[in-house]
Parts: C-alpha cells; sequence; structure tokens
C-alpha cells in the first residue's frame, strides 16, 4: 500500500505539472498478473514510465527490482526496497544465486503478487558501452545492437526458472524517447512530455527451460528490440499492435 501510494503520487504529480504521457503500443496485457519485466535501459526517466504501466495493470505497489547492491543503504529509498523484497546484487553470479533463490523461494512460497523488473543489460546505455557491446558482439558472433547493449542472460535464466510456477508471464518493454535521451534532472525540469513504450507479451509456458535455449531466446527479444527501435527513429512511431494481441494507448 505504502509503494502503491508513494509511487503513484510520483506518476500522478509528473502528469499534472508537466503533462508527461506515457504512450503504449502493442500488447493489452491482462490487469494484476504475476510477470517478469525486461526492458532496455537508456536513463533514469526508464522507471517512471515503468510505473505508469504497473499503475495501469494495478500492479504498481507490487514492483520489484533488480538493484544494485550499494542502493540498499541509501535513506528512505533504499530501506523500502528492502522491505519489498527487492533483489539487492553484486553483478557477480557465484555471489547473488543464493540471494536470489531465497529472496524468488519467498515470494513463490507467500504467493506474493509481483511485477518483477530487470533491466537485463546490467547497466545504463552511453554512447561508451554501445561501442564496447559492438565490440563484444563482433567478436562473438552475436547480431550487432545498435540501440541497446547486450543482455546478460544469467539473472534473467535464474528469474524464469526460479518464478515459472509462479508468474504466468515475461514482458518484453522497449522505451524510446522523441528527443534524445532525457536525464532524470530533464525529467524533473519538465522537459520530458512524452515517453513511448511498446509492450510484447509472452506467456511463462511458451518459453523454453534450458539456459543455453533461454539465452538465446533472450537474444532474439533484443535483436527484434533493435528493429523496433529502427523503426522508430526512423518513423517516430512504433507500431501499433503486436502480432498476439491488439494495441492499447494510455494518455496521461
Amino acid at each position: 500500500w505504502a509503494a502503491d501510494t508513494w509511487w503513484g503520487w510520483c506518476v500522478t504529480g509528473a502528469e499534472l505539472a508537466y503533462g508527461v504521457r506515457v504512450i503504449f503500443t502493442g500488447d493489452d496485457v491482462p490487469m494484476r498478473e504475476n510477470a517478469l519485466l525486461i526492458a532496455n535501459h537508456q536513463q533514469m526517466p526508464d522507471i517512471p514510465a515503468i510505473m505508469k504501466f504497473c499503475k495501469t495493470k494495478a500492479r504498481l505497489g507490487d514492483m520489484k527490482y533488480f538493484v544494485k547492491k550499494q542502493l540498499k543503504w541509501v535513506p528512505g529509498m533504499g530501506w523500502g526496497m528492502q522491505f519489498l523484497d527487492c533483489l539487492f546484487i553484486d553483478r557477480d553470479w557465484a555471489s547473488d544465486r543464493e540471494q536470489i533463490r531465497k529472496t524468488f523461494a519467498r515470494l513463490v512460497d507467500g504467493n506474493v503478487p509481483v511485477h518483477l523488473v530487470s533491466f537485463v543489460e546490467g547497466t545504463r546505455f552511453t554512447a561508451a558501452k554501445l561501442e564496447a557491446a559492438q565490440a563484444y558482439a563482433t567478436e562473438n558472433g552475436l547480431p550487432v545492437p545498435r540501440h541497446t547493449l547486450v543482455p546478460r542472460s544469467k539473472g534473467f535464466s535464474a528469474s524464469v526458472e526460479g518464478l515459472r510456477s509462479h508468474i504466468t508471464a515475461v514482458y518484453d518493454l522497449t522505451i524510446a524517447y522523441e528527443v534524445g535521451i532525457p536525464t532524470l534532472w530533464q525529467y524533473l525540469k519538465g522537459l520530458v512530455r512524452r515517453i513511448h513504450v511498446h509492450v510484447r507479451r509472452y506467456p511463462i509456458t511458451e518459453l523454453p527451460t534450458s539456459a543455453d535455449d533461454l539465452r538465446q531466446w533472450l537474444l532474439t527479444r533484443w535483436e527484434e528490440k533493435n528493429e523496433l527501435l529502427d523503426r522508430y527513429y526512423a518513423t517516430g512511431s512504433f507500431p501499433q499492435r503486436s502480432a498476439s494481441m491488439p494495441a492499447t494507448e494510455v494518455k496521461g
């Protein structure tokens, strides 16, 4: 309730004070569905856009994040995320694995409602990181990204494995801005009026079970994400619908 109220004020405040509109296209997903959310990560305004999405599906207070362990001790925000059972990670799979397993067990055993948000690229997008990602992809025979980084699959695979009996879908969110990639300060100054989010829903029953196949599934989603962003930057919009479900647009 506390998270839903506070985050709801943040979303509504941006709408009222600055006229922020988050425009959704793609799949119109069900209300109150337990799901894993994966998204490209460019800057901090990505987060209020995802909050708006979760608010429209009555899951705002049920959001949980994979976040850097250092944030655990930040007064206010870090404490709140501890109470919400967010996953604080070192980005070292050997040290993170057991903590992730325990957290997932609590969610499943307690039948806890959840929208688990995972920025599977592991860090925010910059020109320097894109150049490094392109070099890595070329060296390893992977699709070379143009608008994203290369996704990391271990945390994603662990999430699907640990929550397969609890969630019913994976949502793939593609986020784009109309003028460059804004910082959080620019967002707070009211300079970000529209954020575009394209939603794709994949039933958990359709995802593969092996780690190798899940890795390939994730790489394929990111290859499609780059194609979606190619289209967005060429035309100024995402396609209105995905193949599986009708489109929806939610305006602040």
